[in-house]
């Protein structure tokens, strides 16, 4: 493999829709274990999306020649202050997608960080002994798994922008 930035980052999309196939399979097979899969799947595909996502970050710092070239975490690059110390608009335009909740890639990147959480047990409500026995419902359920399909579109959003990204950052 050549030792270009963006080799990185398109190995990582690849690998990402490798999961998402796997995930595809299980979802449609029989297996015993199809649970488990996709959620193996899952994980993999936000693995390697936030892989792709640093790889971009990292061909963008590499182009400008930042000195955040060789940081290991998104978070480390997406923030105002590194933004300010080495401007860029590909730099100012991931930044303000990170930074906003409601984009694709802050999602993305809260999805990846939940990852390493500990599982919480739910929420039950405490019972008052002297009241009749009346089942009480908490709202705080689980939120549900990540569909594949919102999966697949952060996937075509980050191709999409790493491909725009490199028609501006080439030199011709």
């Amino acid at each position: 493999m050549a030792h270009e930035l963006y080799t990185r980052t398109n190995q990582k999309l690849f690998f990402a829709g490798l999961s998402l196939e796997a995930w595809r399979r299980a979802e449609e097979g029989q297996a015993v274990n199809a649970p488990a899969l996709i959620l193996a799947e899952r994980e993999a595909c936000l693995f390697h999306l936030y892989g792709a996502l640093l790889g971009l970050c990292h061909e963008v710092a590499g182009y400008y020649r930042f000195d955040e070239v060789n940081v290991p975490r998104v978070e480390a690059i997406l923030t105002p202050t590194v933004l300010s110390a080495t401007p860029s608009p590909e730099l100012a335009e991931l930044v303000e997608l990170a930074q906003q909740s409601e984009t694709w890639l802050a999602q993305m990147i809260s999805a990846y960080q939940a990852l390493f959480l500990p599982p919480k047990a739910p929420a039950k409500a405490k019972v008052d002994p002297t009241l009749p026995l009346i089942e009480a419902y908490s709202l705080d359920e689980e939120q549900p798994l990540l569909p594949r399909a919102e999966l697949e579109s952060w996937r075509q959003h980050l191709k999409t922008l790493a491909l725009r990204f490199r028609e501006t950052l080439s030199e011709c």
